[in-house]
């Protein structure tokens, strides 16, 4: 007999949460530095090719064997084939031990400038303030110097919210805070957006260094060969954004389309979450270029003297533009650091609720148990990045997973599908529930976006056997990178090795359907 797997409420609910879980903090501050570093509107070329060869094609795919298989990644692909099921773990637990340990703790940072903007803490002098009282950043990865008692306590906050949100089934958890927060932060956003445009010199950084396009940036084609080199790793980098920015090689997809009722439009689903996810992601960089432009107005220095990338972007920059402000300082701040929070939350549940499904999904477990649980390990595994040493831990981690992690978990996938169980069975899958898939879609999967993913995947490598990654020491590099990585494939290996349940791996064939079992 077949299990009862609980649905969304709406397909509206449905793509809130997944349009929450795409938009994250790399919407903000990675896409407007890359922008910025690529060739201002010119970057928007690679960056729409690289939605349409890599995020469309993928979310597709993930849609398509969640909804098929009603199950999380690891039963899903355990269902196609049990030897498949290895990669099926890897996904949410790179995803949730990977990835959720820090981005708790960026999330707290967020928190703690929230709290901040209220009364300007940080003074004349945001980065001081930033890298010497806030973080008290030790002098390298191994000196980790201690725990920050108020960054431990807003990653506390942040997954106590994270519990809250989870704890309860996907109607009333994740799809109710999604219906909340996706609304909130649409509004905020634009409020912001307009507010900057009111600023003196915000035109000229939007106009002149954000939409004003430099296409010898992207010009594979030039003559000039460094100026090749150069232009390719603009179309890898805009091709890892996109990946990354997407919740591809989660898991994510996959569990959320698990809970889709039988009949869901899955093309259209797709198309509008990769779509939404892109287009925030644009429409944000017109405050960030905004802000950066009024910053350099009203300092007299230029743009690129102005602008920073990472998190300086939201812990350096932005404070010190909201210093300058003429009015209500402490009023944008705190809508800025708020757009970051909920961004943040919205994407740090999806991370929580990719890995719980699959031990639930596995072991049985009772969900409520299997949250509070998950929900504990992550914040004694967050406490790390809480150090003084916490910058650069994450720094390292966060390059190594999304540089190899996450793309080689969809690499794979594109191979599993492409090559072993054919794309045309899942195409037809997700054709025949509404809007129509094209054939096209197959050579995607087969050959574009497996090739696109290999190419990042041996540019990363190039990159980090050339050169130490920010100039860090190899054995730095080894342990909280490459260590990390490892640790991860270990209980990715321990947990597919459990067995199942022979009624779990057995699914009901509705008629119409080609079986994916090869």
């Amino acid at each position: 007999m077949q299990e009862t797997r609980e649905t969304w409420q709406s397909n509206i609910g449905f793509l809130m949460a997944a349009i929450g879980s795409a938009i994250g903090l790399g919407n903000i501050w990675r896409f407007s530095y890359m922008a910025h570093e690529h060739g201002g509107g010119a970057f928007l070329v690679p960056y729409l090719t690289a939605l349409l060869v890599a995020g469309i094609p993928i979310m597709l795919l993930e849609y398509g064997i969640g909804h098929r298989e009603k199950a999380s990644s690891p039963l899903a692909l355990a269902r196609i084939h049990r030897r498949f099921e290895g990669l099926g773990w890897w996904m949410p637990v790179v995803a949730m031990f990977g990835i959720m340990l820090y981005y708790s703790v960026i999330i707290g940072w967020c928190a703690n400038y929230l709290v901040y903007s209220f009364t300007l803490a940080w003074g004349d002098n945001p980065q001081d303030f930033f890298f010497n009282h806030f973080l008290q950043l030790s002098e390298s990865a191994a000196a980790w110097g201690g725990i920050r008692p108020s960054i431990l306590l807003a990653t506390a906050l942040v997954w106590l919210a994270c519990w809250l949100i989870c704890f309860r089934d996907i109607r009333h958890g994740i799809e109710k805070a999604a219906k909340l927060f996706m609304p909130l932060l649409l509004i905020l956003t634009a409020i912001m957006v307009v507010w900057t445009f009111t600023l003196e010199g915000a035109r000229e950084g939007i106009f002149n260094h954000y939409l004003n396009p430099d296409w010898s940036k992207i010009n594979f084609l030039s003559a000039d060969p460094e100026a090749r080199v150069a232009a390719g790793r603009v179309w890898a980098a805009a091709f890892g954004q996109i990946f990354f920015t997407l919740s591809l090689g989660f898991g994510i997809m996959i569990t959320y389309a698990s809970y889709l009722p039988a009949k869901a439009n899955l093309a259209r689903n797709a198309v509008i979450t990769a779509t939404a996810n892109c287009a925030y992601s644009i429409f944000a960089g017109l405050a960030v270029f905004g802000i950066v432009g009024f910053m350099a107005h009203s300092q007299g220095v230029g743009f690129a003297e102005a602008i920073k990338g990472g998190p300086q972007l939201a812990f350096v920059v932005y404070p010190q533009a909201i210093s300058l402000l003429p009015d209500f300082n402490a009023l944008f701040g705190v809508l800025f650091f708020l757009v970051l929070v909920i961004a943040g939350l919205t994407s740090g549940v999806s991370l929580i609720e990719a890995f719980s499904c699959a031990l639930t999904d596995k072991f049985d477990w009772p969900r409520k148990r299997v949250v509070s649980v998950l929900c504990l390990l992550g914040l004694l595994g967050s406490l790390i990045f809480t150090t003084r040493a916490g910058l650069y831990l994450l720094d390292i981690t966060d390059h190594f997973i999304t540089s190899y992690g996450l793309v080689l978990g969809g690499l794979l996938q594109c191979l599993i599908v492409g090559w072993f169980i054919g794309p045309e069975k899942l195409r037809r899958h997700i054709s025949r529930l509404g809007s129509r898939v094209p054939t096209a879609w197959n050579l995607f999967i087969r050959y574009l976006t497996p090739l696109a993913l290999g190419i990042l995947l041996l540019m990363a490598l190039y990159g980090d056997l050339t050169a130490n990654y920010s100039g860090y020491a190899t054995r730095h590099l080894l342990l909280y990178g490459l260590g990390w990585l490892l640790c991860c494939l270990a209980v990715a290996i321990v947990l597919s090795r459990k067995p199942w349940r022979a009624a779990k791996l057995k699914r009901r064939h509705r008629p119409g359907e080609d079986e994916l079992l090869v």
